[in-house]
């Protein structure tokens, strides 16, 4: 018979006791990864289990913002990937411009990187005064870090590297202002971001769009999870719209796998079948 270590049965404790007193429900992330982030939330909070962090959890309610910090944040940077971004520029984006009017879902923004790439691209692609992106997160801390755009200077060299291979037309620099040890973006890339709180456990379709980015989330959950979030996705898309998913992320084994076309599998977009 399977022992099932205290750390085990502490870490479900914690998710239920998430779920039922702040509403987040992280039932369906790979227990693998969630471990890493809630033992690291242990450390940084001072506490030697993961039992031990169930009084602040259900007591403080100040605390939930660490964890939510904790638990969903990925790491990006700006044109994370560039070939992929370079692809959208000369594959979808001629495609894309047939439409009057462009939305696009820009799926867990975690700190607005990506949000601020597509917002250069299309700037530079002459599309941007007819799209929208919405850009979403459910956690509140990361959609406020988003829209301030405040990035460390100390990643400009390998930002305007992504940049320049993303088939970049200008210089990155002429996006951004710098002060100090930080750089800000600038503000007229924001003129047609919408951000807002949304989340891909529970909540359901956020907009209907043409184009919908979710690159390096699928990962934190587990199949099943991963299939109702695809769903998701096909519902939000209008006939004949794209989805870009993450470098190791993929439709293969999905249950949606017949909804969609494979337009390029190495950037992973795919296309919703007409």
């Amino acid at each position: 018979m399977h022992e099932v270590d205290e750390d085990e049965i502490a870490l479900e404790v914690f998710i239920e006791a998430l779920r039922l007193r702040h509403g987040y429900d992280f039932s369906g992330y790979s227990r693998a990864s969630l471990t890493r982030r809630v033992r690291a939330l242990c450390a940084e909070a001072g506490y030697a289990r993961i039992g031990d962090l169930l009084p602040s959890v259900l007591h403080q309610p100040s605390f939930i913002d660490k964890v939510i910090s904790h638990l969903s944040v990925p790491v990006s940077e700006l044109f994370r990937d560039p070939e992929v971004f370079d692809r959208l520029r000369k594959g979808l984006l001629p495609i894309l411009s047939s439409y009057p009017r462009i939305n696009i879902w820009q799926a867990g923004c975690a700190h607005g990187e990506e949000v601020y790439s597509l917002a250069i691209l299309l700037e530079e692609a002459g599309l941007y005064d007819r799209c929208q992106i919405y850009a979403t997160d459910f956690n509140d801390g990361a959609l406020e870090r988003a829209a301030e755009g405040i990035f460390r200077s100390a990643s400009i060299k390998q930002f305007s590297e992504n940049y320049r291979l993303a088939g970049g037309k200008n210089s990155l620099s002429d996006y951004y202002h710098s002060r100090y040890k930080y750089i800000r973006m600038d503000r007229s890339l924001l003129r047609n971001v919408v951000f807002a709180n949304h989340n891909l456990v529970a909540d359901g379709v956020f907009a209907e769009a043409q184009l919908i980015l979710c690159r390096n989330v699928l990962i934190y959950f587990t199949r099943s999870l991963q299939d109702r979030v695809l769903t998701l996705f096909a519902d939000s898309l209008v006939r004949g719209g794209y989805l870009v998913l993450g470098a190791k992320e993929n439709l293969q084994f999905s249950n949606c796998a017949g909804k969609f076309d494979t337009v390029d599998t190495t950037s992973r977009i795919y296309r919703l079948r007409a």
